[in-house]
């Protein structure tokens, strides 16, 4: 914190991942320096890639079966189709939406829902407050995607958790900061939650001792769903800097007073 403001001809803040919240975060930011964020198919790619997994993971009942297989017991267990499981992805961007497109490739049930209202062919989308309660109230898998600003932290707690459908699953690849961690928990041990996929932590690493890391009905990864993949996002961000240099218009930038 504090060292962009010791650079006097600052002109540009590159950023190199989708999220600016670590930027904004400091106090001494410079005002008026545009900041770039990175938008790199491959990071798009990567972040689809692992949704898809996760949601698979819960809807298949990975949990239950790893489970079993421990107690050496075989047992199948009642199992829906995809189109028969609704899932519901918060924060319906560039990430959102092509997560979006390849779960409902699978068959599933996919909505939508973003701060602002949007028409996105093929889906159902949703806004507001009344948007995320019509969300809430049909995701029987919930994927968080939303960027971190004040309006989203604590945003998965224990009032979300009750909109939900009875044992609803969760896949948190946003934010740490968007889930307060004690509701995950009392939602899970009360049945309320069935099962929870966490990426993203409030610190991180995840310390040792931190009851996700024993809790059966917690998957944890260790922030891995996007990674920066520099033979990628070098092109892509020397292309956006030589725009800016030329004085073009570019379609990547941070707005500040959004948070992204």
């Amino acid at each position: 914190l504090g060292l962009l403001a010791s650079l006097p001809n600052l002109k540009l803040i590159v950023g190199l991942g989708a999220g600016a919240d670590h930027i904004l975060a400091d106090p001494a930011l410079p005002a008026r320096v545009p900041i770039l964020r990175l938008v790199d198919p491959y990071m798009t790619d990567s972040m689809s890639e692992y949704v898809v997994w996760q949601v698979l993971r819960l809807h298949r009942q990975d949990l239950d079966y790893l489970a079993q297989q421990r107690a050496g017991i075989w047992r199948e267990r009642e199992q829906k189709n995809a189109a028969e499981r609704s899932v519901g992805i918060l924060g319906f961007g560039t990430l959102g939406q092509d997560a979006g497109k390849k779960l409902k490739a699978l068959g599933f049930a996919v909505a939508g829902w973003s701060r602002a209202a949007k028409t996105v062919a093929g889906f159902a989308t949703m806004s507001g407050a009344e948007g995320l309660d019509a969300l809430l109230g049909r995701s029987e898998i919930l994927v968080c995607l939303l960027p971190l600003t004040p309006a989203t932290v604590g945003i998965l707690d224990a009032r979300l958790f009750a909109r939900l459908p009875s044992g609803a699953g969760l896949v948190n690849a946003g934010r740490g900061s968007h889930l307060v961690e004690a509701d995950l928990v009392a939602a899970l041990d009360s049945g309320r939650l069935s099962a929870a996929v966490l990426d993203v932590f409030r610190d991180e690493p995840l310390p040792p001792g931190h009851p996700f890391w024993a809790h059966p009905r917690i998957i944890v990864t260790p922030h891995i769903a996007a990674e920066t993949h520099p033979p990628t996002a070098a092109p892509i961000l020397v292309e956006a800097i030589s725009r800016f240099e030329a004085g073009l218009p570019l379609d990547t930038l941070i707005d500040p007073a959004r948070g992204y």
